[in-house]
């Protein structure tokens, strides 16, 4: 657990954004420096684990669907110096009453107040995007996860002034579609614009706050400012593509937020993702 002198203005809370690959890599967030970890593809941590987790239920550790997931989103607690109060969510089809928090699927998104000395900061967001295949296998899609990411976030972004931070793996990419489509570029766009239109702003991370790649892909736009943050298995950390992970921030906080993708192969670390360490001012 991070400790230290309680936090004063001019201060930040840190939060890193990890894609686990359902790999037991619990003993890999001790050596973070950071407060918060927003946690995806997260198994059953083991007995004893040394952090507070997020959904604190015992029952609720799969990604709802028609594959079997067993392993979710997780918001962690890695410092002495912050309390969380969870923010627990229900199946739409378990939702019990109008007050239930009810999200599209079990298992995409994790959430928790995060204070220090009582006082609430801000809401902290896991999220993660699964491939989808309706037609009979016959492509894969994920900006219709992230849409229904963007819906279940709406009762977050409200009332103006809201402080949440959201991010995760979120299988889309900014700015150009797979392979040069114009048409998932579009069809991505409308994530990020939605994301904006109910007040999250994106907030990276982009170059220079990460490693480009190298060579340069030629799906990618000479102009992007996209940053790996992810290697498929016949890549490396150092031949890593394309940037799956994202942050965004509530227009109230984002010019506070910094983000920064350690990408570089020597700070990559043992998952298929890269970390993301996100940096909040109070």
């Amino acid at each position: 657990m991070r400790d230290g002198p309680a936090f004063t203005d001019g201060m930040t809370i840190r939060l890193v954004s990890w894609n686990m690959a359902h790999r037991d890599l619990w003993t890999d967030l001790a050596g973070l420096d950071a407060d918060v970890a927003l946690l995806q593809e997260v198994r059953r941590p083991p007995a004893g684990c040394a952090q507070e987790i997020i959904p604190s239920r015992a029952d609720v550790w799969v990604t709802a669907g028609w594959e079997k997931r067993e392993w979710r989103t997780v918001v962690a607690r890695l410092s002495d110096r912050v309390s969380l109060d969870e923010r627990p969510t229900a199946a739409v089809h378990e939702a019990k009453g109008q007050a239930d928090w009810s999200v599209s699927r079990a298992g995409t998104i994790a959430a928790a107040d995060v204070s220090i000395d009582g006082q609430q900061i801000l809401t902290a967001v896991s999220v993660y995007a699964p491939w989808e295949y309706p037609n009979r296998g016959e492509g894969a899609w994920a900006d219709g996860s992230a849409h229904r990411i963007l819906s279940d976030l709406a009762p977050l972004c409200w009332p103006a002034g809201h402080r949440v931070v959201v991010a995760g793996d979120w299988n889309i990419l900014f700015g150009y579609g797979e392979h040069g489509s114009e048409t998932f570029k579009n069809r991505y766009r409308t994530v990020f614009e939605r994301a904006e239109a109910l007040g999250l702003r994106f907030v990276g991370p982009q170059h220079p706050n990460g490693r480009l790649a190298h060579p340069w892909p030629v799906e990618l736009p000479p102009e992007s400012k996209c940053v790996p943050t992810f290697h498929h298995s016949r890549q490396t950390p150092a031949t890593a593509t394309r940037q799956l992970d994202f942050v965004f921030a509530s227009d109230s906080i984002a010019p506070r937020v910094q983000t920064r993708a350690l990408n570089a192969p020597s700070e990559w670390g043992p998952s298929d993702h890269c970390r993301v360490v996100i940096d909040v001012a109070i």
